[in-house]
């Protein structure tokens, strides 16, 4: 090993094992040999080709490493994981997955189908459908998906349910909070068991700054409500449908109309 600095570089770069024939008998060692404990250990790379030969070999073996350390692969061959990825036991990876970088996968899990999770942590017993995650985080116990998205900075606590077609940027879900159907949350807060509605979108960027939201615990969001920030819904307040928010709502108070203004929970139209 410690003869390899010595091989110079080709044109194209390359230092060639064969060369140290060589520089051993320049230096009147012993010229021995050694089998390969497995083929694809001294395969050549000279093209796109023989790359992708080389490359699946390394796939193939990070699978089966975590098969036998109890992860579950349902399509082995259809699920890209890289070596720097770790996966609980018990986890399962349906097919059309691809898991990368500094990623980490609790026990009990269920992954896929159709998903992709780059550089994120997932805790344990937690679903991810059909989903998209890139440098976020959730905790235990998270259902999410399908057709959703969290990009970086997203952060789920235990118990988060993200439905289908929802994104999450730079904001932070608290225990137990509810976002079941499509909509935007970026740069925000979002209280334990908070329940936002349909079609609900933080309107975090004026053209020029990103601004943040608050949204407080126990707190429901009607659907179609934009909160324009920055803004803050007190606990347990509320917002009716298609809610215009510009100012911040009190606590306990429910908020309606363009712009949303406080009313009685008890008032009738007239």
């Amino acid at each position: 090993w410690e003869t390899l600095d010595a091989i110079k570089p080709s044109a194209v770069g390359e230092r060639y094992l064969t060369s140290l024939v060589g520089l051993g008998a320049d230096q009147d060692g012993a010229i021995g040999s050694a089998g390969a404990a497995e083929p694809g250990d001294i395969t050549g790379v000279n093209d796109r080709v023989q790359l992708s030969v080389a490359e699946e070999e390394q796939r193939r073996r990070i699978r089966e490493s975590l098969m036998l350390a109890g992860v579950t692969l349902v399509d082995p061959a259809s699920v890209y994981i890289e070596a720097s990825v770790t996966i609980g036991r018990d986890t399962v990876v349906l097919p059309n997955t691809t898991i990368s970088g500094a990623t980490t996968i609790g026990e009990d899990c269920l992954i896929g189908p159709n998903t992709t999770i780059s550089d994120s942590s997932v805790g344990d017993n937690c679903r991810i459908t059909a989903s998209a995650l890139e440098s976020a985080a959730t905790e235990d116990n998270v259902d999410m998906g399908p057709f959703s998205h969290l990009r970086p900075g997203a952060y789920l606590e235990s118990g988060v349910h993200i439905g289908n077609y929802v994104e999450v940027k730079e904001s932070r879900f608290a225990k137990g909070s509810v976002m079941g159907h499509f909509g935007y949350v970026g740069d925000a807060s979002i209280g334990a068991e908070a329940n936002l509605g349909a079609g609900m979108v933080t309107c975090n960027y004026d053209g020029k700054d990103k601004h943040r939201t608050v949204i407080g615990g126990g707190a429901f969001i009607g659907c179609d409500t934009m909160l324009v920030a920055p803004v803050t819904v007190g606990e347990n307040a509320s917002t009716g449908a298609g809610a215009v928010v510009i100012a911040d709502v009190p606590a306990g108070r429910l908020v309606v109309g363009v712009p949303a203004k406080i009313r009685n929970r008890n008032s009738k139209s007239s």
